[in-house]
């Protein structure tokens, strides 16, 4: 054979690191990880049996192991890390930034964060990674990054600029786009642009360049906060106070819209049945199977509560077996009709554009939609019951059961959401299956009993 025609097929990285593990040769699987791209990194350990990723986060050099980690889907980093000994986690969160070693910590058990922190040998660092953790992760405090650069009041450029070199190596892992300058008290008082530091004489104070009224968030904001101050300012970072203004942080634009992405996730993951946090495949199938019965089990119940509605019509259904065609069409369109309205209330609470209380605000829009759309839609699929069956009574039963579904499907979609929200119950998490039955069970009685109100015209 040619030596043309053969072809040699690359190992995928997961099937090389498998050969090299085979080896032995830890220095080698360090030196293979540390080259990958994050994704790849991913994709591999994602190949892995949770036993297979401990243990080679255990063997890695800690350098790498912590750069694992960080690209790694959080979940899988704090399972990987709570099942490592205490030591050995120490050593890898020490070689994280401390506000991402803080995250994965906060989302241990109290007990193992603990122990792990007990094991940092910088006391200092232990103590500002704690502090970091008893923030939610979804407020300033918790996406705030307590790494910046910062300068006296009574410094001029040139010093500030001579104190960045002297310390360059300590700054490596640190964004700067600013430099945050502190009164005698500790309290923030402005904030220098690199641009004006080199672009002024050595010998400028800074009181001259500095930004005495800069823009600032609350240590305790939240998201939503977050996402409006960034939308109205076109900063890169901005610093974070406490309450007695006290500069204890800076969050960047990137960290919020990486948080909004991740909250949208979330969202959707909950909207779909996962409910009990992220799921990967590379999880324990029991686990996973656990997890996702706990979503699905109590809607054998919700479903049997739509199906005993068709068990009471049963003998339309058998007079008029075109109905059963129509049915499910019915129960669908109405189904997607509420979801739209679902997912505009959910936004817009979100948005803090309405309140749960404003029942009628709900009522009057989605009312007069409701009423358009279920008309439209209704016309259409009486038109084809008419063409396909034939029967003028037919088409105007589902028709009239179509369109009189459609309203009330908004109209539940936009108000279930409001009212989860006065129970404190999560929207997203909620609002579907209860629209599913609602909208399911309303559906078949319409054009049930429709359908058994005429049915000698039908027969």
């Amino acid at each position: 054979m040619s030596d043309e025609n053969v072809v040699i097929k690359e190992l995928e990285p997961w099937q090389k690191l498998a050969e090299l593990e085979e080896l032995s040769d830890i220095a080698a699987v360090s030196e293979y990880i540390d080259n990958l791209t994050s994704e790849e990194q991913r994709r591999c350990f994602s190949r892995l049996s949770g036993a297979e990723q401990e243990y080679l986060i255990a063997q890695l050099d800690t350098q790498v192991a912590a750069d694992v980690l960080e690209s790694l889907p959080e979940r899988q980093s704090t399972d990987i890390l709570q099942a490592l000994e205490p030591e050995v986690a120490a050593d890898i969160i020490e070689m994280l930034p401390n506000h991402i070693g803080a995250d994965l910590l906060m989302e241990m058990s109290a007990e193992d964060s603990e122990a792990v922190l007990a094991e940092i040998d910088d006391v200092i660092e232990a103590a500002q990674i704690r502090n970091l953790a008893t923030y939610e992760w979804d407020t300033a405090g918790g996406l705030m990054i307590d790494e910046f650069l910062t300068a006296s009041l009574n410094s001029t450029t040139g010093q500030v600029i001579q104190e960045l070199s002297a310390y360059a190596e300590d700054h490596d892992d640190v964004e700067i786009q600013y430099v945050y300058v502190i009164n005698d008290d500790g309290q923030l008082a402005g904030v220098l642009r690199l641009r004006d530091l080199v672009l002024k004489k050595p010998s400028t104070s800074i009181k001259a360049v500095l930004n005495w009224n800069p823009a600032t968030v609350s240590v305790n904001d939240d998201l939503k906060t977050l996402v409006s101050v960034f939308e109205e300012n076109s900063f890169l970072a901005m610093p974070v106070v406490n309450n007695e203004k006290a500069l204890v942080g800076i969050i960047t634009r990137k960290a919020v819209r990486e948080a909004t992405a991740q909250q949208q996730t979330e969202d959707y993951l909950r909207a779909s049945g996962i409910v009990a946090g992220e799921e990967l495949r590379s999880m324990p199938l029991l686990t996973r199977s656990r997890r996702r019965l706990a979503w699905l089990a109590p809607n054998i119940g919700l479903n049997l509560v739509a199906a005993s509605i068709i068990s009471r019509y049963e003998d339309t259904l058998q007079a008029v077996i075109a109905l059963a065609v129509f049915l499910p069409i019915i129960s669908d369109m109405s189904g997607c009709s509420g979801n739209q309205a679902v997912a505009v209330s959910i936004r817009e609470l979100s948005l803090g554009v309405i309140r749960p209380t404003e029942y009628l605000r709900i009522i009057w829009k989605e009312g007069f939609l409701g009423i358009i759309n279920g008309v439209i839609l209704g016309t259409i699929l009486g038109l084809i019951a008419l063409i396909w069956k034939g029967s003028l009574v037919l088409a105007c039963v589902i028709g009239g059961a179509l369109c009189l579904n459609t309203i009330l499907s908004v109209l539940l979609g936009g108000l279930v959401p409001l009212l989860l929200k006065r129970l404190k119950v999560d929207p997203a998490l909620a609002s579907g299956p209860i629209l599913t039955t609602c909208t399911d069970m309303c559906g078949f009685l319409l054009v049930l009993s429709l359908a058994s109100a005429v049915l000698p015209m039908l027969k």
